[in-house]
Protein backbone atom coordinates (compact mmCIF):
# COMPACT_ATOMS: atom_id res chain seq x y z
CA UNK A 1 0.00 0.00 0.00
CA UNK A 2 1.81 3.07 -1.30
CA UNK A 3 -0.98 5.65 -1.52
CA UNK A 4 -4.06 6.14 0.70
CA UNK A 5 -7.05 8.40 0.09
CA UNK A 6 -8.71 9.63 3.29
CA UNK A 7 -12.43 9.89 2.58
CA UNK A 8 -13.07 12.39 5.36
CA UNK A 9 -12.28 15.88 6.63
CA UNK A 10 -11.11 17.81 9.69
CA UNK A 11 -9.23 16.34 12.62
CA UNK A 12 -9.71 12.65 11.74
CA UNK A 13 -8.45 13.12 8.17
CA UNK A 14 -5.34 14.86 9.50
CA UNK A 15 -4.81 12.25 12.22
CA UNK A 16 -4.93 9.36 9.67
CA UNK A 17 -2.58 11.18 7.30
CA UNK A 18 0.02 11.72 10.04
CA UNK A 19 0.26 7.97 10.65
CA UNK A 20 0.35 7.24 6.91
CA UNK A 21 3.22 9.71 6.49
CA UNK A 22 5.07 8.05 9.41
CA UNK A 23 4.69 4.74 7.56
CA UNK A 24 6.05 6.19 4.30
CA UNK A 25 2.64 6.09 2.57
CA UNK A 26 1.53 8.96 0.28
CA UNK A 27 -1.82 10.58 1.07
CA UNK A 28 -4.69 12.04 -0.94
CA UNK A 29 -7.21 14.46 0.59
CA UNK A 30 -10.69 15.06 -0.77
CA UNK A 31 -12.48 18.27 0.14
CA UNK A 32 -15.62 20.31 -0.45
CA UNK A 33 -15.52 23.90 -1.64
CA UNK A 34 -15.95 25.21 1.92
CA UNK A 35 -12.98 23.11 3.15
CA UNK A 36 -10.53 24.32 0.48
CA UNK A 37 -8.14 25.87 3.03
CA UNK A 38 -8.49 23.25 5.75
CA UNK A 39 -5.35 21.83 7.43
CA UNK A 40 -5.98 18.29 6.12
CA UNK A 41 -5.98 19.62 2.54
CA UNK A 42 -2.65 21.41 3.06
CA UNK A 43 -1.06 18.41 4.79
CA UNK A 44 -1.87 15.80 2.11
CA UNK A 45 0.50 15.00 -0.77
CA UNK A 46 -2.39 15.50 -3.22
CA UNK A 47 -5.84 17.03 -2.80
CA UNK A 48 -8.96 16.93 -4.97
CA UNK A 49 -12.13 19.00 -4.68
CA UNK A 50 -15.11 16.65 -4.96
CA UNK A 51 -18.06 19.01 -4.71
CA UNK A 52 -20.05 21.67 -2.94
CA UNK A 53 -20.30 22.16 0.84
CA UNK A 54 -23.30 19.93 1.68
CA UNK A 55 -22.00 16.42 2.42
CA UNK A 56 -24.47 14.80 0.00
CA UNK A 57 -22.77 16.84 -2.75
CA UNK A 58 -19.20 16.00 -1.64
CA UNK A 59 -18.09 13.65 1.16
CA UNK A 60 -20.96 11.18 0.60
CA UNK A 61 -20.31 10.79 -3.14
CA UNK A 62 -18.84 7.28 -3.10
CA UNK A 63 -18.70 6.91 -6.89
CA UNK A 64 -16.80 10.17 -7.25
CA UNK A 65 -14.31 9.21 -4.52
CA UNK A 66 -13.63 5.88 -6.29
CA UNK A 67 -13.06 7.80 -9.56
CA UNK A 68 -10.46 9.99 -7.83
CA UNK A 69 -8.76 6.86 -6.47
CA UNK A 70 -8.51 5.34 -9.94
CA UNK A 71 -7.23 8.56 -11.52
CA UNK A 72 -4.50 9.01 -8.89
CA UNK A 73 -3.44 5.36 -8.52
CA UNK A 74 -4.69 5.01 -4.94
CA UNK A 75 -4.23 1.59 -3.27
CA UNK A 76 -6.34 2.08 -0.15
CA UNK A 77 -9.18 4.17 1.28
CA UNK A 78 -9.39 5.11 4.94
CA UNK A 79 -12.93 6.30 5.71
CA UNK A 80 -12.32 7.79 9.19
CA UNK A 81 -15.66 7.89 11.01
CA UNK A 82 -19.01 9.30 9.97
CA UNK A 83 -19.77 9.88 6.27
CA UNK A 84 -19.10 6.60 4.38
CA UNK A 85 -17.23 4.78 7.16
CA UNK A 86 -20.03 2.26 7.85
CA UNK A 87 -21.48 2.16 4.33
CA UNK A 88 -21.23 -1.44 3.11
CA UNK A 89 -22.06 -0.44 -0.50
CA UNK A 90 -19.06 1.90 -0.56
CA UNK A 91 -16.83 -0.80 0.91
CA UNK A 92 -18.01 -3.24 -1.81
CA UNK A 93 -17.45 -0.60 -4.51
CA UNK A 94 -13.85 -0.17 -3.35
CA UNK A 95 -13.32 -3.95 -3.33
CA UNK A 96 -14.77 -4.28 -6.88
CA UNK A 97 -12.28 -1.66 -8.09
CA UNK A 98 -9.31 -3.44 -6.43
CA UNK A 99 -8.90 -0.69 -3.83
CA UNK A 100 -8.36 -1.84 -0.25
CA UNK A 101 -11.01 -0.51 2.13
CA UNK A 102 -9.24 0.05 5.46
CA UNK A 103 -11.97 -1.40 7.60
CA UNK A 104 -14.09 -4.54 7.93
CA UNK A 105 -15.51 -6.46 4.98
CA UNK A 106 -18.96 -5.41 3.81
CA UNK A 107 -20.73 -8.51 5.23
CA UNK A 108 -19.60 -7.60 8.79
CA UNK A 109 -20.77 -4.02 8.25
CA UNK A 110 -24.18 -5.19 7.10
CA UNK A 111 -24.66 -7.49 10.11
CA UNK A 112 -23.52 -4.96 12.71
CA UNK A 113 -25.17 -2.02 10.90
CA UNK A 114 -28.57 -3.40 11.90
CA UNK A 115 -29.06 -3.64 15.65
CA UNK A 116 -31.44 -6.57 15.16
CA UNK A 117 -29.15 -8.49 12.79
CA UNK A 118 -26.30 -7.87 15.25
CA UNK A 119 -28.33 -9.31 18.15
CA UNK A 120 -29.21 -12.31 16.00
CA UNK A 121 -25.55 -12.89 15.04
CA UNK A 122 -24.21 -12.83 18.59
CA UNK A 123 -26.95 -15.07 20.05
CA UNK A 124 -24.94 -18.25 19.55
CA UNK A 125 -21.82 -16.75 21.16
CA UNK A 126 -23.07 -16.50 24.75
CA UNK A 127 -23.16 -12.68 24.87
CA UNK A 128 -25.28 -11.11 27.66
CA UNK A 129 -28.21 -9.10 26.25
CA UNK A 130 -30.77 -6.68 27.66
CA UNK A 131 -34.19 -8.43 27.91
CA UNK A 132 -36.39 -7.42 25.00
CA UNK A 133 -37.93 -8.23 21.64
CA UNK A 134 -35.27 -9.27 19.15
CA UNK A 135 -37.19 -8.51 15.98
CA UNK A 136 -38.26 -5.36 14.17
CA UNK A 137 -41.77 -4.19 14.87
CA UNK A 138 -44.15 -1.49 13.61
CA UNK A 139 -47.43 -2.99 14.88
CA UNK A 140 -48.30 -0.72 17.82
CA UNK A 141 -50.84 -3.07 19.47
CA UNK A 142 -48.39 -5.97 19.41
CA UNK A 143 -45.57 -3.71 20.59
CA UNK A 144 -47.66 -2.53 23.55
CA UNK A 145 -48.35 -6.16 24.55
CA UNK A 146 -44.63 -7.00 24.38
CA UNK A 147 -43.74 -3.88 26.39
CA UNK A 148 -46.18 -4.86 29.15
CA UNK A 149 -44.65 -8.36 29.31
CA UNK A 150 -41.09 -6.98 29.59
CA UNK A 151 -42.24 -4.43 32.19
CA UNK A 152 -41.94 -0.64 32.15
CA UNK A 153 -39.84 1.42 31.82
CA UNK A 154 -38.87 0.23 28.34
CA UNK A 155 -36.73 1.66 25.55
CA UNK A 156 -37.85 1.96 21.93
CA UNK A 157 -34.90 2.09 19.52
CA UNK A 158 -34.58 2.49 15.75
CA UNK A 159 -33.23 -0.70 14.20
CA UNK A 160 -31.32 1.07 11.43
CA UNK A 161 -29.49 3.88 13.19
CA UNK A 162 -27.84 5.50 16.16
CA UNK A 163 -26.97 8.88 17.65
CA UNK A 164 -30.14 8.88 19.74
CA UNK A 165 -32.45 9.24 16.71
CA UNK A 166 -35.61 7.15 16.89
CA UNK A 167 -34.98 6.44 20.57
CA UNK A 168 -37.66 6.87 23.22
CA UNK A 169 -37.81 5.99 26.93
CA UNK A 170 -41.37 5.00 27.89
CA UNK A 171 -42.16 5.12 31.60
CA UNK A 172 -45.69 3.66 31.50
CA UNK A 173 -48.35 2.13 29.27
CA UNK A 174 -50.35 5.38 28.97
CA UNK A 175 -47.63 7.15 26.99
CA UNK A 176 -46.53 4.11 24.98
CA UNK A 177 -48.56 4.69 21.81
CA UNK A 178 -47.57 8.34 21.31
CA UNK A 179 -43.88 7.58 21.97
CA UNK A 180 -43.97 4.61 19.59
CA UNK A 181 -45.44 6.78 16.82
CA UNK A 182 -42.75 9.41 17.41
CA UNK A 183 -39.96 6.85 17.34
CA UNK A 184 -41.21 5.32 14.06
CA UNK A 185 -41.59 8.77 12.46
CA UNK A 186 -38.14 9.90 13.59
CA UNK A 187 -36.49 6.65 12.45
CA UNK A 188 -38.20 6.94 9.04
CA UNK A 189 -37.01 10.53 8.58
CA UNK A 190 -33.46 9.85 9.76
CA UNK A 191 -32.76 6.45 8.19
CA UNK A 192 -35.55 5.77 5.68
CA UNK A 193 -36.53 2.78 7.83
CA UNK A 194 -39.24 3.02 10.49
CA UNK A 195 -38.64 -0.37 12.07
CA UNK A 196 -37.93 -0.26 15.79
CA UNK A 197 -37.33 -2.77 18.54
CA UNK A 198 -38.15 -2.81 22.22
CA UNK A 199 -36.00 -3.68 25.20
CA UNK A 200 -35.99 -3.24 28.97
CA UNK A 201 -34.73 0.21 29.97
CA UNK A 202 -31.65 -0.03 32.19
CA UNK A 203 -32.19 2.92 34.52
CA UNK A 204 -28.75 4.07 35.69
CA UNK A 205 -26.30 2.47 33.29
CA UNK A 206 -22.71 3.23 32.49
CA UNK A 207 -21.70 3.17 28.85
CA UNK A 208 -18.56 1.05 28.52
CA UNK A 209 -17.02 0.10 25.19
CA UNK A 210 -14.26 -2.34 24.30
CA UNK A 211 -11.77 -1.67 21.50
CA UNK A 212 -11.09 -4.74 19.35
CA UNK A 213 -8.60 -5.32 16.53
CA UNK A 214 -8.74 -8.35 14.22
CA UNK A 215 -6.40 -9.54 11.48
CA UNK A 216 -6.99 -11.94 8.56
CA UNK A 217 -5.05 -14.74 10.29
CA UNK A 218 -7.66 -15.48 12.97
CA UNK A 219 -6.19 -13.25 15.69
CA UNK A 220 -8.46 -10.88 17.64
CA UNK A 221 -7.25 -8.59 20.43
CA UNK A 222 -9.20 -6.50 22.89
CA UNK A 223 -7.39 -3.29 23.84
CA UNK A 224 -9.32 -2.74 27.07
CA UNK A 225 -12.21 -0.39 27.69
CA UNK A 226 -13.29 3.21 27.41
CA UNK A 227 -15.81 4.86 29.74
CA UNK A 228 -18.24 6.96 27.67
CA UNK A 229 -21.01 7.76 30.14
CA UNK A 230 -20.80 11.59 29.99
CA UNK A 231 -23.23 12.32 27.16
CA UNK A 232 -25.63 14.95 25.95
CA UNK A 233 -28.53 13.96 23.63
CA UNK A 234 -27.25 10.35 23.75
CA UNK A 235 -23.94 11.48 22.24
CA UNK A 236 -20.59 11.33 24.02
CA UNK A 237 -18.69 14.45 25.09
CA UNK A 238 -16.16 13.16 27.64
CA UNK A 239 -14.44 9.77 27.45
CA UNK A 240 -11.72 8.11 29.50
CA UNK A 241 -9.65 4.95 29.65
CA UNK A 242 -9.64 2.83 31.66
CA UNK A 243 -13.01 2.94 33.44
CA UNK A 244 -12.85 3.73 37.14
CA UNK A 245 -15.37 0.99 38.04
CA UNK A 246 -14.26 -2.17 36.27
CA UNK A 247 -12.53 -4.87 38.28
CA UNK A 248 -9.87 -6.95 36.47
CA UNK A 249 -12.38 -9.84 36.38
CA UNK A 250 -15.17 -7.76 34.75
CA UNK A 251 -12.65 -6.21 32.34
CA UNK A 252 -11.52 -9.67 31.22
CA UNK A 253 -15.12 -10.93 30.89
CA UNK A 254 -16.15 -7.89 28.83
CA UNK A 255 -13.01 -8.08 26.68
CA UNK A 256 -13.57 -11.76 25.92
CA UNK A 257 -17.26 -11.09 25.16
CA UNK A 258 -16.18 -8.35 22.70
CA UNK A 259 -13.83 -10.80 20.98
CA UNK A 260 -16.72 -13.26 20.60
CA UNK A 261 -18.86 -10.49 19.06
CA UNK A 262 -16.07 -9.88 16.50
CA UNK A 263 -15.91 -13.64 15.81
CA UNK A 264 -19.67 -13.73 15.21
CA UNK A 265 -19.33 -11.64 12.04
CA UNK A 266 -15.84 -12.68 10.89
CA UNK A 267 -14.51 -9.22 11.74
CA UNK A 268 -11.41 -7.56 10.27
CA UNK A 269 -9.67 -4.39 11.49
CA UNK A 270 -10.61 -1.95 14.25
CA UNK A 271 -14.04 -2.12 15.82
CA UNK A 272 -15.74 -1.15 19.05
CA UNK A 273 -18.17 -3.30 20.98
CA UNK A 274 -20.46 -1.22 23.20
CA UNK A 275 -21.97 -2.45 26.45
CA UNK A 276 -24.29 -1.13 29.15
CA UNK A 277 -23.12 -1.77 32.71
CA UNK A 278 -25.86 -1.66 35.34
CA UNK A 279 -25.50 -0.68 39.01
CA UNK A 280 -24.89 -4.34 39.95
CA UNK A 281 -21.98 -4.55 37.48
CA UNK A 282 -23.94 -6.75 35.05
CA UNK A 283 -23.06 -5.91 31.45
CA UNK A 284 -25.20 -6.20 28.32
CA UNK A 285 -24.30 -6.05 24.61
CA UNK A 286 -25.53 -2.83 23.00
CA UNK A 287 -24.05 -2.69 19.49
CA UNK A 288 -20.82 -2.84 17.49
CA UNK A 289 -19.38 0.14 15.62
CA UNK A 290 -17.54 -1.11 12.56
CA UNK A 291 -14.97 1.66 12.32
CA UNK A 292 -12.45 3.70 14.25
CA UNK A 293 -14.12 5.62 17.08
CA UNK A 294 -13.85 9.35 17.80
CA UNK A 295 -12.45 8.48 21.24
CA UNK A 296 -9.73 6.07 20.04
CA UNK A 297 -6.87 8.34 21.32
CA UNK A 298 -7.52 7.45 24.98
CA UNK A 299 -6.93 3.79 24.13
CA UNK A 300 -3.73 4.72 22.29
CA UNK A 301 -2.50 6.65 25.31
CA UNK A 302 -2.95 3.79 27.80
CA UNK A 303 -1.67 0.99 25.51
CA UNK A 304 1.05 2.77 23.53
CA UNK A 305 -0.50 1.41 20.30
CA UNK A 306 -1.20 3.41 17.12
CA UNK A 307 -4.63 2.10 16.11
CA UNK A 308 -4.52 3.66 12.64
CA UNK A 309 -1.18 1.96 11.94
CA UNK A 310 -2.68 -1.35 13.12
CA UNK A 311 -5.69 -0.76 10.83
CA UNK A 312 -3.44 -0.19 7.82
CA UNK A 313 -1.24 -3.20 8.59
CA UNK A 314 -4.12 -5.67 8.97
CA UNK A 315 -5.76 -4.24 5.81
CA UNK A 316 -2.49 -5.08 4.00
CA UNK A 317 -2.84 -8.67 5.19
CA UNK A 318 -0.27 -8.53 7.98
CA UNK A 319 -0.69 -10.45 11.22
CA UNK A 320 -1.13 -8.50 14.46
CA UNK A 321 2.34 -7.93 15.95
CA UNK A 322 1.33 -8.59 19.57
CA UNK A 323 -0.57 -11.13 21.65
CA UNK A 324 -3.29 -10.43 24.24
CA UNK A 325 -0.96 -11.22 27.14
CA UNK A 326 1.51 -8.57 25.88
CA UNK A 327 -1.04 -5.77 26.33
CA UNK A 328 -1.27 -3.88 29.61
CA UNK A 329 -2.88 -0.70 30.86
CA UNK A 330 -0.39 2.05 31.64
CA UNK A 331 -1.69 5.23 33.26
CA UNK A 332 -4.99 7.01 32.61
CA UNK A 333 -6.30 9.17 29.74
CA UNK A 334 -9.15 11.68 29.42
CA UNK A 335 -10.72 13.07 26.25
CA UNK A 336 -12.97 16.08 25.78
CA UNK A 337 -14.66 16.58 22.43
CA UNK A 338 -14.25 20.28 21.68
CA UNK A 339 -17.47 21.04 19.83
CA UNK A 340 -18.47 24.44 18.44
CA UNK A 341 -21.61 24.30 20.57
CA UNK A 342 -23.04 26.60 23.21
CA UNK A 343 -23.26 24.77 26.57
CA UNK A 344 -25.28 27.72 27.93
CA UNK A 345 -27.93 27.23 25.25
CA UNK A 346 -28.77 23.50 25.22
CA UNK A 347 -25.54 22.67 23.32
CA UNK A 348 -26.85 24.21 20.10
CA UNK A 349 -24.26 24.49 17.28
CA UNK A 350 -22.31 27.76 17.27
CA UNK A 351 -21.01 28.69 13.83
CA UNK A 352 -18.81 31.67 13.03
CA UNK A 353 -15.22 32.73 12.54
CA UNK A 354 -12.38 31.52 14.78
CA UNK A 355 -11.03 35.00 15.53
CA UNK A 356 -8.70 33.49 18.16
CA UNK A 357 -7.77 29.80 18.12
CA UNK A 358 -4.80 28.65 20.19
CA UNK A 359 -4.42 25.06 21.33
CA UNK A 360 -2.67 23.98 24.54
CA UNK A 361 0.72 22.25 24.48
CA UNK A 362 2.77 20.39 27.07
CA UNK A 363 3.73 17.00 28.39
CA UNK A 364 0.74 14.67 28.64
CA UNK A 365 -1.41 16.93 26.40
CA UNK A 366 -2.51 15.81 22.91
CA UNK A 367 -4.82 17.73 20.61
CA UNK A 368 -6.25 16.02 17.53
CA UNK A 369 -7.18 19.21 15.74
CA UNK A 370 -8.77 20.14 12.43
CA UNK A 371 -8.91 23.95 12.52
CA UNK A 372 -6.71 27.05 12.46
CA UNK A 373 -7.14 30.61 13.65
CA UNK A 374 -9.06 32.71 11.11
CA UNK A 375 -11.06 29.79 9.69
CA UNK A 376 -14.84 29.72 9.57
CA UNK A 377 -16.71 26.89 11.31
CA UNK A 378 -19.11 25.63 8.62
CA UNK A 379 -22.72 24.78 9.37
CA UNK A 380 -22.75 21.77 7.03
CA UNK A 381 -20.93 19.21 9.19
CA UNK A 382 -20.59 17.84 12.70
CA UNK A 383 -19.47 20.85 14.81
CA UNK A 384 -16.39 19.16 16.36
CA UNK A 385 -13.30 21.38 16.18
CA UNK A 386 -10.86 19.06 17.93
CA UNK A 387 -10.35 16.44 20.61
CA UNK A 388 -8.41 17.42 23.71
CA UNK A 389 -6.66 14.46 25.35
CA UNK A 390 -4.66 14.38 28.56
CA UNK A 391 -2.59 11.55 30.00
CA UNK A 392 -1.34 10.97 33.55
CA UNK A 393 0.01 8.20 35.74
CA UNK A 394 -3.30 8.27 37.64
CA UNK A 395 -6.91 9.30 36.95
CA UNK A 396 -6.51 12.28 39.30
CA UNK A 397 -3.45 13.45 37.38
CA UNK A 398 -5.24 13.17 34.02
CA UNK A 399 -8.22 15.17 35.41
CA UNK A 400 -6.02 17.97 36.79
CA UNK A 401 -4.07 18.17 33.54
CA UNK A 402 -7.35 18.38 31.60
CA UNK A 403 -8.49 21.35 33.73
CA UNK A 404 -5.14 23.04 33.07
CA UNK A 405 -5.23 22.26 29.32
CA UNK A 406 -8.79 23.64 28.99
CA UNK A 407 -7.63 26.86 30.68
CA UNK A 408 -4.81 27.13 28.11
CA UNK A 409 -7.15 26.54 25.13
CA UNK A 410 -8.09 29.95 23.66
CA UNK A 411 -11.12 30.23 21.38
CA UNK A 412 -12.93 33.44 20.39
CA UNK A 413 -15.63 33.85 17.75
CA UNK A 414 -17.69 30.74 18.58
CA UNK A 415 -18.92 29.09 21.77
CA UNK A 416 -17.39 25.70 22.64
CA UNK A 417 -17.81 22.80 25.04
CA UNK A 418 -14.56 23.74 26.83
CA UNK A 419 -16.37 25.29 29.87
CA UNK A 420 -18.57 22.19 30.07
CA UNK A 421 -15.37 20.11 30.17
CA UNK A 422 -14.16 22.09 33.19
CA UNK A 423 -17.57 21.66 34.84
CA UNK A 424 -17.34 17.87 34.44
CA UNK A 425 -13.71 17.61 35.60
CA UNK A 426 -14.42 19.67 38.74
CA UNK A 427 -17.69 17.92 39.65
CA UNK A 428 -17.56 15.68 42.70
CA UNK A 429 -19.67 12.92 41.07
CA UNK A 430 -17.22 12.66 38.19
CA UNK A 431 -14.12 12.92 40.37
CA UNK A 432 -15.42 10.19 42.69
CA UNK A 433 -16.22 7.91 39.76
CA UNK A 434 -19.82 7.64 40.99
CA UNK A 435 -21.74 8.67 37.85
CA UNK A 436 -23.72 7.18 34.96
CA UNK A 437 -25.23 8.22 31.61
CA UNK A 438 -27.67 10.52 33.44
CA UNK A 439 -24.82 12.79 34.62
CA UNK A 440 -25.89 15.78 32.47
CA UNK A 441 -29.56 15.36 33.35
CA UNK A 442 -28.79 15.03 37.09
CA UNK A 443 -26.07 17.62 37.62
CA UNK A 444 -25.65 20.00 34.71
CA UNK A 445 -27.28 23.39 35.05
CA UNK A 446 -26.45 25.98 32.39
CA UNK A 447 -27.56 28.79 34.73
CA UNK A 448 -24.87 27.77 37.24
CA UNK A 449 -22.27 27.73 34.49
CA UNK A 450 -23.44 31.17 33.32
CA UNK A 451 -23.19 32.48 36.89
CA UNK A 452 -19.64 31.12 37.04
CA UNK A 453 -18.86 32.90 33.74
CA UNK A 454 -20.27 36.17 35.09
CA UNK A 455 -18.22 35.83 38.30
CA UNK A 456 -15.03 35.14 36.34
CA UNK A 457 -15.73 38.14 34.10
CA UNK A 458 -16.31 40.31 37.19
CA UNK A 459 -13.02 39.17 38.77
CA UNK A 460 -11.18 39.81 35.50
CA UNK A 461 -12.69 43.32 35.32
CA UNK A 462 -11.64 44.08 38.93
CA UNK A 463 -8.09 42.85 38.27
CA UNK A 464 -7.94 45.01 35.12
CA UNK A 465 -9.24 48.05 37.05
CA UNK A 466 -6.70 47.54 39.84
CA UNK A 467 -3.87 47.31 37.30
CA UNK A 468 -5.12 50.45 35.54
CA UNK A 469 -5.16 52.41 38.84
CA UNK A 470 -1.67 51.17 39.75
CA UNK A 471 -0.33 52.13 36.32
CA UNK A 472 -1.91 55.57 36.75
CA UNK A 473 -0.09 56.05 40.08
CA UNK A 474 3.21 55.11 38.45
CA UNK A 475 2.65 57.62 35.64
CA UNK A 476 1.99 60.41 38.19
CA UNK A 477 5.19 59.78 40.21
CA UNK A 478 7.55 62.83 40.00
CA UNK A 479 10.93 62.48 38.27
Amino acid sequence: MKKILVANRGEIALRVMKTAKKMGIKTVAVYSTVDRNSPHVKFADEAVCIGEAPSNQSYLLGDKIIEVCKELGVDGIHPGYGFLSENSDFSELAEKNNITFIGPKSHAMKIMGSKLAAKDAVKAFNIPMVPGLDEAITDIALAKKVASEIGFPILIKASAGGGGKGMRIVENEAEFESQMNRAISEATNAFGDGSVFIEKYVGSPRHIEIQVMADSHGNILYLFERECSIQRRHQKVVEEAPSSVLTPEIRKAMGEAAVRVAQSCDYLGAGTVEFLLDENKNFYFLEMNTRLQVEHPVTEMITGMDLVEMQIRVARGEALPIKQEDLEIKGHAMELRVYAEDPLNDFLPSVGNLEVYQIPVGEGIRVDNGFEQGMDVPIYYDPMLAKLITYGKTREEAIELMIEAIAQYKVEGVSTTLPFGTFVMEHEAFRSGNFDTNFVKKYYDSDKLKAQFDKEAEVAALVALQKYLEDKKIVRLPN
